[in-house]
């Protein structure tokens, strides 16, 4: 693969020849399997922390060891399969977020990307010689300038990247449900606004770098964000549909099944509100129908138990598992674009190939 043909992102020391990050995708779509085939061509696989454990068979009688014991396993198998650089995603909301953080750094985690929630105190996990990267995910510049400032004044630590994630990402978005078809809150009208609002945070002549995602599909589209001033995109949807992609099957084939219409932005049981694909599951939802279930663990802190109509680990967990009929997928806005699975080898190159051919 012909590395040359775009620019290679840097975050620190890390140079990673494709300026893609994989988005991480919780309760098991991205693992080492995912994580270590984008690694191999020249981006950064990341493994998703989110509901690691319940993969575990004690994973809902020891949530956490479960979820330490998943999260080492699957770096470390990562690890044995790719000399690339490996990332992990640890949601903020995450009420193990501490462990989650501890366990990656201990097994020398290149990069840890952290959202959903504002990692304030991220920097405090590391320890002299850690030369894990610290990467936080936001959804705005004023959020990114408010954690460089703070970690900066705190830690003395600079960021090492950000993403900027828009709101035709996959998944629970950091947007108000209005916001979600604003112009103003486009992935092309963020990217320069973290740009700028990093600007000042910048060491001499090296910026922080920005990598942005949500709603990124083609080669063409890697040329825009480029353009914008990111040093890298961030891909999560593209990557369900293919072959090294954690996910059953029958997960995947959710996607290249799913027209214009099959999408839905629902009223996750977190607070937020999240893009999947429509199913009976949440049409059954939508209808007040409440899946019975009790809570094994309060895996996220803004999930009120009490009050959720159904819990939302264990509906993605059935998902993962080819279970649709007990669970749904999330998605990003483009899922419906898919057509086939394919090796991410494939997907690389066609997407390099996409690239060259918007520049002439």
């Amino acid at each position: 693969m012909n590395g040359s043909v775009w620019k290679a992102l840097r975050i620190g020391d890390l140079e990673a020849r494709t300026p893609i990050v994989q988005g991480g995708m919780g309760v098991g779509i991205s693992l080492s399997g995912l994580a270590s085939a984008v690694a191999d061509t020249g981006g950064i696989g990341v493994i998703a922390a989110a509901g690691i454990g319940l993969l575990e068979p004690d994973g809902f009688t020891d949530f956490l060891g479960a979820n330490i014991r998943a999260l080492r396993r699957e770096i470390r198998r990562a690890r044995e399969l790719t000399r690339g650089i490996l990332g992990v995603n640890i949601m903020v909301a995450l009420s193990n977020f501490a462990d989650m953080v501890r366990t990656a750094i201990e097994e020398g985690i290149d990069v840890i990307f952290a959202g959903a929630g504002l990692p304030v105190n991220l920097p405090e996990f590391l320890k002299d010689g850690v030369r894990t990267k610290l990467v936080p995910i936001v959804s705005s510049g004023r959020a990114a300038a408010l954690i460089a400032k703070r970690w900066l004044d705190k830690y003395s630590y600079r960021p090492d990247a950000f993403v900027v994630e828009g709101p035709r990402a996959g998944g629970h978005l950091g947007f108000r449900r209005e916001q979600l078809e604003d112009p103003g809150y486009a992935l092309q009208t963020l990217v320069p606004e973290v740009v700028e609002a990093l600007s000042p945070f910048a060491d001499g002549d090296s910026p922080i770098p920005v990598v942005a995602g949500g709603g990124v599909y083609t080669g063409a589209d890697i040329r825009e964000i480029l353009e914008l001033g990111a040093a890298g995109v961030q891909m999560a949807t593209r990557f369900v549909a293919t072959d090294e992609c954690d996910a059953d099957p029958a997960f995947k084939q959710c996607y290249v099944a799913a027209g214009k219409d099959d999408l839905e932005i629902i009223a996750s049981p977190v607070g937020m509100p999240g893009r999947a694909v429509r199913n009976k599951f949440l049409d059954e939802v939508e209808a007040g129908r409440k899946a019975p279930y009790s809570c094994p663990y309060h895996c996220i802190v803004t999930c009120d138990p009490e009050k959720a109509p159904y819990c939302i680990s264990l509906a993605l967990l059935n998902a993962q598992k080819g279970r649709l009929d007990k669970g749904f997928a999330f998605a990003g806005a483009n899922a419906p674009r898919v057509e086939s699975i394919v090796s991410v080898r494939s997907l690389v190159e066609s997407l390099e190939e996409e690239y060259r051919a918007s520049g002439t």
